[in-house]
């Protein structure tokens, strides 16, 4: 009986994701997306039991670790949300949600229609979340659990890459990537707060709404972010 860890010591690697998420985040709607619930972390989640003993996005820690997925993020946030107030950009196309997180905005893809929805995310924990909200909100997504971005795309119609430039190595990986889907015809949406990393005059902006970032409390005003349109490098 003493031998035994206490769920407070037990190593994050031999937790069980989805069975953790489902006992310790709660389904809650997202700020300024009501139409979708997520599994959400709280005060008393204890999702660094999850994630490993680092600091919650700690930035030394490894970027497979940090729990970038529990979190509705601004670029995320404003794809959805201009999935959802116009269903026509996605309904009827094979969508890849990229770097999917949450699965936030792949969700969105299905409820407005999308044919077939793929998110991908290399977060072991981030899979089981995209799965579990998922069926919350009453949508199939295929996930696929690999970096998809060094080799060819799949067969889509449309990329949705909300919040992928969030820091210069993620950037420099994902942006050959991107230019790989316009080469095979694939139209590439953009959604982000402008950071650092964004390659500007890549971007043609579509649309621009306020909404929430992580970190920010309810009380904090919502800042305006992009919907963007990826466009090929000028020669």
């Amino acid at each position: 009986m003493g031998d035994e860890p206490s769920e407070e010591t037990t190593p994050a690697s031999t937790l069980d994701p989805a069975e953790f998420i489902k006992a310790n985040l709660r389904l809650a709607p997202v700020r300024a997306l009501p139409e979708i619930r997520l599994y959400t972390p709280h005060p008393g989640s204890g999702l660094r039991r999850l994630v490993g003993p680092h600091d919650d996005l700690d930035e030394d820690a490894p970027e497979s670790q940090a729990p970038y997925w529990a979190y509705a993020w601004a670029g995320g946030t404003v794809l959805a949300r201009h999935i959802l107030n116009h269903p026509q950009s996605v309904a009827g196309h094979r969508v890849l949600d990229l770097g999917a997180g949450s699965g936030l905005v792949g969700i969105a893809a299905a409820k407005a229609g999308a044919s077939a929805v793929i998110a991908t995310e290399i977060d072991r924990n981030g899979v089981a979340a995209i799965g579990l909200n998922a069926a919350a909100n009453g949508v199939e997504i295929t996930i696929v659990d690999n970096d998809i971005t060094r080799g060819p795309p799949p067969t889509v119609d449309l990329v949705l890459a909300g919040d992928v430039f969030y820091g210069r190595e993620v950037a420099l990986r994902v942006t050959p990537f991107l230019d790989r889907c316009l080469e095979a015809g694939i139209n590439v949406l953009v959604g982000d707060p402008r950071r650092i990393d964004l390659p500007r005059h890549r971007l043609r902006l579509l649309a621009e709404y306020q909404v929430p970032d992580f970190g920010d409390t309810r009380a904090t005003a919502a800042k305006p972010s992009g919907v963007f349109s990826f466009e090929a490098e000028c020669r």
